[in-house]
């Protein structure tokens, strides 16, 4: 059936728009806090973690509607969880730093215990499973990154941060692994088999702790969402430090699936929208913002420039920037405000008296859309095979959305 549209929509749902994602299932049988929900590729059912320290495989069934075929008990709350669709290895990070891997039956009704790891003294936030190099991956609010091999359960090596780390990918042909934390930074960690890892750079591109972080392997994307309700596009592949902003939501930015066969980036948020970015546009890089004492175009000072405020006898005004140019302004000279799609802002946004001028209706056209999901957004989870995105909220419901009519 379609999702209804509240009466009150949140920031950046339009409801004229006729791209609306449906809604085919609502799961709401959980009674705890549910952690992180992931879709099994290969089988229409969905494995989740929650509160009441609880693993469970959901299958559908042939009335429709999803029940747990497993209910696993754990000695902690479970926090994240990767699972492998090939091998059926399935690993549980838990708040007391434990990551716990099973092997899942192929009729997905029984849980094998293979091995616990002791990698992290506090919550692991994040893990990553390579099944090429048999490594895994993990990080913690510990402020570690560490690394074992599965075959011998052996600690390889880590990387202790400058905060706590909240996120993790890896790109299993380059062996670099992505690190979010608490402070804004992504660091870039090189893995090697014989020399352990090393830093190679960190990219630093929000105001906001990281959320969540999304790795294309293909066009060597790296998409991070953060505290500070923004999405940023980081190429990696090109190696010269583009990167360009997507700004749409009013809350963190929860979660990001990137959908490489449509070009089409997901970002979930907690303002309980969707966000459906079109990638196949090239957009722009934000300017940098000039740092002045003065308007930059009606000289007048700005309340820290003392000197200049005695010199003309009045009072400093607050310092702006437009959004297009990027140049410094007062109050009076930048109250226009307009969308810029191509520089990823789908709301209005200051710019410059100058800058309104030069910018067409064309221009304004939203390369965007926002769904209301009607919950807050923890976790999302994509299915290339169903073509379904997985929502977990904070009201404990789990829904199922088609994402067929978008894609196509």
């Amino acid at each position: 059936m379609a999702a209804e549209i509240k009466d009150s929509l949140p920031p950046g749902v339009d409801p004229n728009n006729t791209m609306k994602l449906q809604l085919l299932r609502k799961i709401d049988s959980c009674e705890d806090n549910i952690n992180m929900a992931i879709l099994i590729q290969n089988e229409d059912g969905l494995i989740s973690i929650s509160d009441d320290k609880t693993i469970r495989i959901w299958l559908k069934r042939d009335t429709g509607q999803y029940w747990p075929s497993i209910c696993h008990n754990l000695p902690a709350i479970p926090t994240c969880l990767e699972y492998e669709h090939v091998t059926h290895k399935l690993f549980i990070g838990m708040e007391n730093g434990t990551i716990s891997e099973y092997k899942v039956s192929e009729d997905y009704n029984s849980l094998k215990q293979e091995r616990d790891y002791l990698a992290h003294i506090l919550k692991v936030t994040s893990v990553q499973f390579s099944p090429t190099d048999n490594w895994l991956l993990s990080c913690s609010r510990d402020k570690n990154f560490q690394w074992h091999c599965t075959q011998t359960g052996r600690r390889l090596g880590g990387y202790v941060t400058n905060a706590w780390c909240t996120c993790l990918q890896y790109d299993t042909q380059a062996k670099y692994a992505f690190v979010g934390d608490y402070a804004g930074n992504v660091s870039l960690l090189k893995l090697t088999s014989n020399e352990g890892l090393e830093l190679v750079t960190t990219l630093k591109g929000h105001s906001g702790s990281i959320c969540c972080l999304c790795w294309d392997s293909q066009k060597q994307l790296l998409f991070s969402g953060s505290f500070d309700q923004s999405i940023v596009v980081w190429d990696i592949g090109g190696q010269k430090g583009t990167a360009f902003e997507l700004q749409g939501h009013r809350e963190k930015v929860q979660s990001v699936v990137y959908i490489p066969e449509s070009k089409v980036l997901v970002s979930a948020s907690d303002d309980c929208t969707i966000g459906i970015w079109d990638l196949k546009v090239q957009r722009n890089e934000c300017p940098e913002w000039a740092e002045s004492n003065d308007c930059q175009k009606c000289d007048r000072p700005f309340f820290w420039n003392f000197k200049s405020m005695w010199q003309q006898k009045t009072l400093g005004g607050r310092q702006h920037h437009c959004r297009k140019c990027g140049l410094a302004f007062c109050d009076s000279c930048s109250t226009r405000r307009t969308t810029i799609p191509l520089l990823g802002f789908e709301y209005a946004v200051r710019i410059c008296d100058r800058c309104d001028e030069s910018i067409s209706d064309s221009d304004k056209k939203p390369l965007a859309f926002f769904h209301d999901s009607r919950h807050h957004i923890v976790n999302a989870s994509y299915s290339s095979r169903t073509k379904m995105l997985l929502t977990v909220g904070k009201d404990k419901i789990m829904k199922l959305w088609d994402m067929k009519p978008v894609l196509n």
